[in-house]
């Protein structure tokens, strides 16, 4: 697992938002602290040294408790 950042907030199109100091993969899975799967990276935007990602949340994830909260790029 390696840290991809804190939440920052949800889109009106229900992406999550956050921002990284390292570009992670498109189609990278994304998990929470206690590695429950959130979503999949959709799409890297913003400056190049620390870039926005949005992910697409998992079906059934209430994104809404994940703001303020760390998320980390899962490796299997």
């Amino acid at each position: 697992m390696r840290r991809l950042g804190k939440v920052m907030h949800v889109s009106r199109r229900g992406a999550i938002i956050l921002r990284t100091e390292k570009t992670p993969p498109i189609g990278a899975e994304v998990v929470d602290k206690s590695v429950e799967v959130v979503g999949t990276v959709t799409d890297i935007f913003g400056p190049v040294k620390q870039p926005y990602v949005a992910i697409r949340a998992k079906e059934g994830v209430d994104t809404t408790k994940l703001v303020g909260q760390l998320v980390y790029l899962y490796r299997r």
